[in-house]
Formats: C-alpha cells, sequence, structure tokens
C-alpha cells in the first residue's frame, strides 16, 4: 500500500487514479492516524515552497513522516514541490525545508543563463538519468523519457552524488535528487503518461 500524503495542495486523487490503473494500492493520508501502516509514501506539492511548508506544519502529519522516513526508513517519494520540500530551504521563502536530503532550492531567476527564459519552466522535456548512478526510479526508460514540468525553482543538492537525473533548461539541473531511501522528482509522473507510469510502478516496486 503507497501513501499518499494529503495535506491541502497537490492532486492527491492523480496519483490514486494512476496506482488503481496499474493494479497497485494506493490511499490518501490525511492525518497521523492514516500514517501509521504506511510502508511508502509519496509526498505531492504545488505552490510556493512556504505555503506548502506551512500546509504540511499544521496538518499533524509533520512528525510522523520525520518518524516514518528518519527512524523507519520508509521509502518517500517528493513531487514538485513535494521534491523542494525535501530540501533545508529555499529562495522562494523563509520557512525550514525538511532537510531529508541536504541541498537548497535555487530560482531560476538566479542563473544568468535562465534568467532570460520564460518562466516557469513549464511543458515537456527530456530527463535523462546519471550514468554513474544507476536508479531504481528511472529502470527501463532509457535516455529518451520526457516528462511535464511546471516549476520557476530547482533543487541544489549539496551533494553530487545525490542527484541522480538531469534535465537541461538554459543549464543542467537535477530533476531528480536521491539519498538512500529518500527520492524526490521536479516534473509530474502523473502527468507524464506512460514514462510516468512506469516511473510510478518502480516507486511501487523498490
Amino acid at each position: 500500500m503507497i501513501h499518499i500524503v494529503d495535506y491541502g495542495v497537490g492532486n492527491v486523487q492523480a496519483f490514486v487514479n494512476m496506482y488503481k490503473r496499474l493494479g497497485i494500492n494506493a490511499t490518501r493520508a490525511a492525518s497521523a492516524n492514516d500514517l501509521l501502516s504506511a510502508k511508502k509514501v509519496i509526498l505531492p506539492g504545488v505552490g510556493a515552497f512556504d505555503h506548502a511548508m506551512e500546509l504540511l506544519n499544521a496538518s499533524g502529519m509533520r512528525e510522523p513522516l520525520d518518524r516514518l522516513v528518519l527512524e523507519q526508513g520508509v521509502p518517500v517519494l517528493g513531487i514538485c514541490v513535494g521534491m523542494q520540500m525535501l530540501a533545508e530551504g529555499s529562495d522562494e521563502g523563509s520557512e525550514t525545508g525538511l532537510g531529508w536530503v541536504k541541498g537548497h532550492v535555487r530560482s531560476f531567476a538566479s542563473h544568468a543563463a535562465s534568467a532570460v527564459l520564460p518562466m516557469p519552466h513549464m511543458g515537456w522535456n527530456d530527463v535523462t538519468p546519471v550514468a554513474s548512478a544507476p536508479n531504481a526510479l528511472f529502470k527501463g526508460l532509457g535516455n529518451d523519457a520526457r516528462f511535464y514540468f511546471l516549476h520557476s525553482y530547482y533543487f541544489e543538492a549539496a551533494e553530487a552524488a545525490d542527484a541522480v537525473a538531469m534535465t537541461d533548461y538554459g543549464f543542467e539541473f537535477a530533476c531528480a535528487v536521491q539519498r538512500g531511501h529518500v527520492a524526490g522528482v521536479q516534473f509530474h509522473p502523473e502527468k507524464s503518461h506512460h514514462w510516468g507510469a512506469a516511473l510510478l510502478k518502480n516507486f511501487a516496486e523498490l
């Protein structure tokens, strides 16, 4: 059973529906009690970093999630802003992130090569897994996978080894990070057709 955290942002039902089509059990978790039996967790997110962190902190699920991830080693996948929340903080606001993956979220506007491009980075883009860091999330996807993006900030990992897939938008940035059982993707697999379905299936099989 995959638990999808419902704290007020993110299209939780889209993940439930996609897993149903894949024949994989998934349910929404909207309270601390809902997380008690969680064996895998998806943390979705859309909108502003601070707003998402404030909602998660107020939901009563922040401490249970910390226990699941930091003490019990439950696999977690952050999606879009949910990936950014894995970091220690963001240029977008002042809230402290979860800190499960060391790094900081930067604005594309702060990078000369992307500052001249339309914002947000929106639409389909190529995703290339890092060859030196084979990752189970991208099993069977190869180097021609394309995913749907919608964001103006990117995750700058403190450790280069934590960047497991890259995308180019003026410059190459990490669109997927992973440290141990904690992973995040900047794109929206629930909007990315068969590539997204394959990635979500891979997460279910970790």
